[in-house]
């Protein structure tokens, strides 16, 4: 039965339940909020962790290896000796960190991409592909990926930044950086990078970087960055230990661009260069291109298959001094879709999956109880939500009085209520995957965030007739009898009130809500015509603002709220996605003024209780004015092959980053036996004799 038709069958039982009185309201009346149920746990696999100096350290062994086939190339003059390509002090992941101890050499994972590689300038907001591309090419100061191992403090761990030390004050930061590290073609990485990054990428307001001069700002002050020492840098900030701006230093928020290859093409440096060719000067298949990542990208046949060799500069190694990674190559098959990745997983030809798309739960479930399964599963907490999102600016992207009266439309906080009256969330639930896998969500902060309250939900239920009673208050009447609601005045009166709902090609599940949203506003009088979006085409439509409404899984910041505040809310002129400054400036609606000050509080405040606290409130304001509509929330489930080894014990799908921020997939390792066959075997990036 196809996904529409069953919605369909179901939204008449629904709908019949109601006409004979099943608790909700009757026409003309609002249903009240109701309490929000408990989710049902499913798997349990506690997460086994460390303080910080059990997982990794920074200092010089003795000797290092590396595997022989590299060894050959060293001997025949082709690279230099291993010694020469690490840092003074590498960073060292220690085996008492590790679930199954020091590896061997050797293996491929396999893995599958369903977004378009736009090009390789991360540090200008191209997509590599998503799907771990991003991950394994870029590397930033911290990682907060492996945070979830961590007992001893809830900070990012070290990275390219090895230590750092607060002022006695708090106001500033000193951060060491490591010493003698290489970027993946043997040009020296340092500090100039790092400043390079912030002065010519960060802060200047041409090139689409993925943070900017506002978000490293507090109340409106700028943070400052400076060089202090050959490798040191000192951030100063405008207040006391705002120890949040950790999680900026992190992935994409800070990822450190390679000086040498991308100042002769910025036209600030570069006059016979502009900001459009910068941003696309490395094309898809024009390989490898720098890297401080474990893995290169050194081949690329577009749309179908990607090659990623290891690193020879890697700057890591473990306890015995082997040079990491321990796997030889990555590889990305390339799809239309996310559930590719999970279809490959199941027929053994991919590695790994985040169960991520409920309508599969139930068959790779299956699959992988039979002898043959070459992958396990296991469950993470209620962290996987879908919503929907309104285009909230009063103006970016407004090109039109259509595009007007939407946009009030969408600010009025009865029409956002009666959306979420609209939308059966346990339906939907029910109809993408039977079973305890999905249930209605609220909004706001997910169930498995430690953040979360439960009695700080303002959970309004599925009521049509509430829905049709609050849209016939702002004036909405069918009045063509086409059983859709047309506008009663304003430039659109006459007009049937039609809204555009973009979903994702590469999430499956987008799409499979996005039917039962269109079903579901079409029996409340509300016609929603879908627009599904490949991501570089949804980046561009968040970016202009020429988007009404989309369905939108939702970002750690709702999840693991402090190592992303500044996305909760209207702080910044890029946050949130659905509320976007134009052009520095922005209508707040009333209640965002409280979100706001209750953000920029959280994002200082120390002390988690305290933190949790502010949380509360915020998500009472966010789900009580219905600041996007809930529609389903379960959980992620991470299927990976059972070759691999020192998979960290309850690693999550998602948490603080995705699987290949959390499994530290430099120190995977394979058994020989067990190993499969290269595509590119022997080699290493080709960068020319005169890189390396």
């Amino acid at each position: 039965m196809k996904f529409a038709t069953f919605i369909r069958l179901l939204l008449v039982s629904a709908l019949a339940l109601t006409a004979v009185g099943a608790g909700f309201a009757q026409m003309g009346e609002v249903a009240d909020p109701v309490p929000y149920p408990e989710g049902v746990q499913i798997g349990d696999n506690p997460i086994v962790t460390f303080s910080l100096d059990e997982m990794l350290v920074y200092k010089g062994l003795d000797s290092y290896s590396e595997p022989a086939w590299v060894t050959a190339l060293v001997e025949a003059g082709e690279l230099p000796p291993v010694e020469e390509r690490l840092p003074e002090n590498p960073q060292v992941i220690l085996e008492s960190g590790m679930s199954t101890g020091p590896g061997v050499y050797g293996g491929v994972w396999r893995d599958f991409s369903a977004v378009p590689t736009a090009g390789w300038n991360l540090c200008a907001r191209q997509t590599q592909g998503w799907f771990g591309i991003n991950y394994i090419y870029g590397e930033s100061l911290v990682k907060s990926g492996p945070m979830f191992l961590r007992h001893d403090n809830l900070e990012p761990l070290p990275n390219l930044a090895t230590d750092w030390e607060w002022s006695e004050d708090g106001t500033q930061l000193t951060m060491n950086i490591i010493r003698g590290a290489k970027w993946s073609d043997g040009h020296p990485f340092g500090v100039h990078d790092i400043m390079f990054t912030w002065e010519h990428i960060i802060l200047d307001e041409n090139v689409n970087s993925w943070t900017n001069r506002s978000t490293w700002q507090i109340d409106g002050e700028d943070i400052i960055l400076e060089q202090t020492g050959d490798n040191q840098i000192t951030w100063t900030f405008p207040v006391a230990n705002p120890v949040q701006l950790l999680f900026k230093m992190d992935f994409l928020d800070f990822n450190i661009c390679a000086e040498h290859a991308y100042a002769p093409m910025h036209p600030a440096l570069n006059s016979e260069s502009d900001y459009d060719t910068f941003e696309t000067f490395q094309v898809q298949d024009e390989l490898p291109v720098p890297t401080m990542g474990p893995w290169v990208a050194v081949d690329y046949q577009i749309d179908e298959f990607m090659v990623h060799r290891r690193n020879p500069y890697y700057w890591k190694v473990d306890e015995q001094g082997n040079q990491l990674p321990y796997l030889e190559e990555v590889t990305f098959e390339k799809g239309p879709s996310g559930i590719g990745r999970t279809l490959g997983t199941l027929a053994g030809s991919i590695d790994h999956t985040n169960l991520e798309n409920p309508s599969t739960y139930v068959e790779a479930i299956t699959r992988q109880q039979e002898d043959d399964a070459h992958f396990r599963i296991e469950w993470g907490p209620e962290t996987l939500a879908f919503d929907v999102e309104f285009n909230l600016s009063s103006t970016l992207g407004v090109q039109n009085e259509r595009d007007q009266a939407l946009r009030d439309l969408f600010r009025d906080a009865r029409f956002r209520r009666a959306v979420q009256h609209a939308v059966d969330g346990d339906g939907i639930g029910q109809a993408v995957i039977r079973g305890p896998f999905m249930r209605a969500f609220a909004s706001g902060l997910t169930p498995g965030s430690p953040y979360f309250d439960i009695d700080s939900v303002v959970y309004y239920p599925y009521s049509p007739d509430s829905a049709q009673a609050l849209l016939a208050e702002i004036g909405f009447e069918d009045t063509d009898g086409d059983g859709i609601l047309n506008w009663t005045d304003g430039p659109l009166a006459g007009d049937n009130l039609v809204v555009v709902l973009d979903t994702s090609v590469a999430a499956e599940a987008t799409g499979q809500i996005g039917d039962a949203f269109v079903l579901l506003m079409q029996e409340v009088g509300v016609q929603v015509n879908l627009r599904p979006l490949q991501g570089p085409a949804s980046n561009d439509a968040i970016t202009t603002g020429t988007w009404e409404m989309r369905v939108d899984r939702i970002g750690q910041e709702y999840t693991t709220s402090f190592t992303r505040c500044q996305d909760l809310g209207p702080v910044t002129d890029i946050t949130p996605d659905f509320h976007r400054a134009d052009g520095g400036s922005r209508d707040l609606l009333d209640f965002e003024a409280e979100i706001v000050e209750i953000v920029n509080a959280f994002c200082l405040e120390p002390d988690f209780d305290t933190r949790k606290a502010l949380m509360a409130r915020y998500n009472q304001l966010f789900t009580e004015n219905t600041y996007k509509v809930g529609g389903i929330v379960g959980r992620y489930g991470l299927g990976l092959a059972k070759r691999f080894n020192n998979i960290p014990v309850g690693a999550p799908p998602f948490f603080y980053q995705w699987t290949w921020g959390n499994v530290i997939p430099e120190a995977v390792w394979v058994n020989p036996d067990d190993q499969i066959n290269e595509i590119f075997p022997g080699t290493l990036p080709d960068y020319g004799m005169d890189d390396m």
